[in-house]
């Protein structure tokens, strides 16, 4: 009898690789794909075959860039476009009459005084005194989360100062008497928002104009005690003199303001091929470790790396140009046409009404945390970043914050979008539609509802100055109810007869448009979803 060793000998021998699998493991001379016929004699691809492929590898690398880099590169973009308008770093663009059409944003409204600025810490760290009752964001270049100043941050809407520490930052940093933030970039973007009082927006711009200041923290200055400076727990030792004691009780000078109510600036991100020197001025401007080491690896596959000119031949130039194009239709279908499968239709598969954050959270990663009265609670994670949802927010949005997407009823604001009616066809600016809103409105301080061009995703230009409508009687009319409570909104070339002058937005014939319903300290129908908007109707 054999031993069992000897079994096993035998067994090993004659065991054999099955033909299919030889065939799943090999690589055929010929294969024919829709990049042409490509050839691989003794498996190793012809010259014209690595060419072929190697162009595809770009062309993916490309595409992969547009829609990845897409937040920064977008943030770059109206950085270009503040400095092309004459703002500078540390200026303030201040809508003291609200947005309009005449400047483009991506999904800007025309419900509050907005205050927007960019932060430069390449000389180190900064300041920022925010005013009282102001709901802010403040991002990094990379359009990442770094804080909330204001309403939803730790100062409760007190207003407070904030002090920004740029990445590598070795110097004395203060004891206390700020709300501290180490970030990734050496430059910040801060967005703000402050709120009408009696539908009178002067008290509001004159909060910021008082309470807003930007100004370089100087090392033994507000912050640091005599004891610490003088026992000399500081390292490096500080430069510290009685006069800088004394400059720590002045108040600093405010920032310039810049009207921004009927400026022309332009924030839109390209779609052609300047998307991609947009994105490597980005990149050479910040620190290499601040990006994302995929979205790196994209872009270096298509020559933009730190230290390096981005100077593509005629031919990266030409794949370049079509991944743009291609890169640019697909961001914009995923906006328009989000599937089911993604999770963005808020009110389910039959409903146009759409929110991608609250089912991805700021970080695209998972649905944020459900807050009962146990205490937060986290949702389901799968592992798997959310991309395409995470591209349709960039296409259509600015900033983001944990605040943007926390089910908590009373704070912040909560968006719907619609880009299409009922029946699923894009909205028409030269037909006629409208929204019914049921009564009752979740919305503890005010909603409103605003129209956007679908090639700007800014507000649409049309002779109606502020295109929106909402409970606020500035700066248009407060849509009216009816009877029975519901509120209409009506869309347009022209005012129907008999429709109130708060309950029309006109829209121009020739341009697609959108809409987004926005509710300011939502409360708990909207996020148990016992309130629901109507679906916008064609009714010519």
């Amino acid at each position: 009898m054999a031993s069992s060793r000897e079994r096993s000998d035998t067994s090993q021998r004659t065991a054999q690789i099955s033909p299919q699998a030889m065939e799943s493991i090999s690589t055929p001379e010929r294969v024919e794909t829709h990049l042409g016929t490509l050839r691989f004699p003794l498996g190793v691809p012809t010259d014209d075959t690595a060419n072929r492929v190697y162009d595809h590898v770009a062309y993916v690398r490309a595409v992969s860039a547009f829609l990845d880099a897409y937040s920064g590169v977008s943030l770059w973009a109206a950085r270009r476009g503040f400095l092309e308008a004459g703002i500078q770093d540390h200026d303030v663009l201040l809508f003291s009459e609200f947005m309009d059409p005449k400047t483009l944003v991506l999904t800007g409204n025309a419900d509050t005084v907005y205050f927007l600025t960019f932060l430069d810490l390449t000389e180190g760290p900064l300041v920022v005194e925010v005013p009282p009752l102001a709901l802010c964001f403040l991002n990094d270049m990379w359009f990442r989360w770094v804080a909330d100043p204001g309403l939803a941050g730790p100062d409760r809407g007190a207003g407070g100062k904030y002090l920004f520490v740029p990445p590598g930052h070795e110097g004395p940093v203060p004891e206390g008497g700020f709300f501290t933030f180490r970030t990734r970039t050496t430059r910040l973007v801060l967005g703000g928002r402050a709120f009408l009082e009696g539908d009178d927006p002067k008290p509001a711009v004159e909060r910021v104009k008082e309470g807003l200041r930007i100004y370089r923290y100087a090392p033994g200055s507000y912050g640091t005690s005599v004891g610490e400076i003088v026992t000399g727990g500081t390292a490096p030792p500080l430069p510290w003199t009685a006069r800088t004691w004394t400059a720590a009780m002045e108040r600093p000078d405010p920032p310039r303001f810049v009207e921004g109510s009927g400026l022309p600036v332009n924030t839109v991100p390209p779609g052609d091929t300047t998307y991609f020197d947009f994105a490597s001025e980005l990149v050479h401007d910040q620190p290499a470790e601040a990006l994302d080491p995929e979205i790196a690896g994209a872009l270096a596959a298509v020559g933009i790396v730190k230290g390096r000119p981005f100077e593509p031949d005629p031919r990266m130039r030409e794949i370049l140009t079509e991944a743009a194009s291609v890169g640019n239709a697909t961001a914009r279908t995923l906006a328009c046409r989000p599937r089911p499968a993604e999770g963005a239709h808020y009110y389910g598969a039959s409903s146009r009404w759409l929110n991608g954050l609250l089912v991805s959270g700021h970080e695209f990663l998972a649905p944020p945390a459900d807050i009962t009265d146990r205490g937060v609670e986290p949702r389901p994670d799968d592992g798997a970043r959310k991309l395409n949802l995470r591209s349709w927010w960039w296409y259509l949005g600015v900033g983001i914050s944990p605040a943007f997407t926390a089910p908590l009823p009373g704070v912040g604001s909560q968006y719907v979008f619609s880009l299409a009616d009922q029946e699923g066809r894009a909205l028409d600016g030269g037909r006629y539609y409208r929204l019914v809103l049921p009564p009752d409105i979740p919305a503890a301080r005010f909603w409103s509802v605003t129209v956007y061009d679908n090639q700007t995703r800014s507000m649409l230009d049309t002779p109606q100055r502020f295109p929106r409508a909402g409970s606020q009687a500035y700066p248009t009319p407060a849509a009216v109810a009816g009877a029975d409570g519901t509120t209409t909104v009506h869309f347009g070339p022209e005012r129907p007869d008999g429709v109130p002058v708060g309950n029309w937005i006109q829209t121009m014939p020739g341009r697609g448009w959108f809409v987004v319903l926005r509710l300011y300290s939502p409360l708990q129908p909207f996020f148990d979803k016992t309130w629901r908007p109507g679906e916008i109707e064609a009714v010519d």
